[in-house]
């Protein structure tokens, strides 16, 4: 991908605590107007990309543009054009929500003349019509994040980035919020939303998948499923669930087993196998199988795929380096 119209382009962007390598050479394009979900688990790198995109702090190595601006050479104007949601936002609690908004707007120099209706149009969109003189510390959590959010918006920023806004958010608090994260990507607002959720991801318009600090695959999620993961994906009815899961377990042919439910769905190593070899084979060891089908690989089927290859080749690596002289 060129870096024309990219609101976010990285070189080797890398930043190191001690000896630590929290991002490693990081090469990320996110196109204008899109949604990028960037997935991992907990300490991959994310909220230290998000950090150093934002101008927060200071990379170690490598270096990259924000909407053009250098974000080595002049972080701290781009604090200024982006809105940046945390997982903790500094909300003031004994503010209300008028006021939390008044407050954000002066920060981010709203001008004057614009403020009230710029405050009464993120009330709006963030559905808190009505509970403009609530305070902020008795709203629940999911209508926290949706003021949050206004907040981050209220200067009209072409960028957002959201770092995984909707960590210990119930699930219908986290749909409502999603829905309203697809509109403003709809309406042109580019958005980068870090996240571990698997559903969540789903949603993107384009994933980047960070482990360790380094980005291990990038891309539209169908071209991913299609392009990267060859490997079938069945999901199986059969009677006694946790022997069958047992027996594929051990089984060569079969990469990982799960249980969904009352069905299981089993990620086969090779693709030359498929459904009729599952069944068959759950029934040579005289178990009842109702159906067996092949399904479409999911993103957490993905992501632990890429995350498996890349340990494998890291103790690869390592068995290598120790058989060295």
């Amino acid at each position: 991908m060129s870096d024309d119209g990219c609101a976010v382009v990285t070189r080797q962007l890398t930043r190191r605590f001690g000896k630590r390598v929290a991002v490693d050479h990081l090469d990320l394009r996110v196109r204008a107007g899109e949604l990028y979900g960037f997935l991992g688990p907990n300490g991959a790198g994310k909220s230290t990309t998000l950090r150093m995109l934002c101008g927060l702090l200071e990379p170690s190595e490598g270096g990259g543009t924000v909407l053009g601006i250098d974000l080595v050479a002049e972080p701290e104007r781009i604090k200024s054009v982006i809105g940046y949601m945390s997982q903790k936002f500094s909300l003031y609690d004994d503010l209300n929500v008028d006021e939390n908004l008044s407050f954000y707007a002066r920060v981010y120099e709203v001008p004057r003349a614009q403020r009230e209706g710029r405050i009464a149009q993120m009330v709006r969109m963030a559905d808190l019509t009505e509970r403009e003189r609530q305070l902020a510390g008795t709203l629940s959590g999911g209508y926290r994040q949706r003021l949050a959010l206004a907040c981050a918006l209220v200067h009209a920023p072409r960028l957002i980035f959201l770092d995984e806004p909707t960590a210990g958010v119930d699930p219908v608090s986290r749909r409502n919020f999603w829905g309203l994260i697809r509109r403003l990507a709809d309406h042109g607002t580019t958005i980068l939303v870090t996240t571990h959720y698997m559903d969540e991801a789903e949603l993107c318009d384009t994933l980047g998948f960070i482990y360790e600090g380094k980005l291990i695959a990038q891309g539209a999620p169908a071209v991913i499923k299609s392009d990267t993961f060859r490997r079938p994906v069945i999901e199986v009815d059969v009677e006694d669930l946790r022997r069958a899961s047992d027996l594929l377990a051990d089984w060569e042919a079969v990469e990982e087993v799960l249980r969904v439910g009352t069905r299981l769905r089993v990620v086969l190593a090779e693709a030359a196998a498929g459904a009729g070899d599952v069944k068959g084979f759950l029934e040579r060891a005289g178990l009842g199988v109702r159906w067996a089908h092949d399904v479409e690989p999911s993103v957490e089927d993905l992501f632990v795929s890429f995350v498996d290859k890349e340990r494998k080749a890291r103790l690869r690596e390592q068995l290598r380096a120790l058989e060295r002289p």
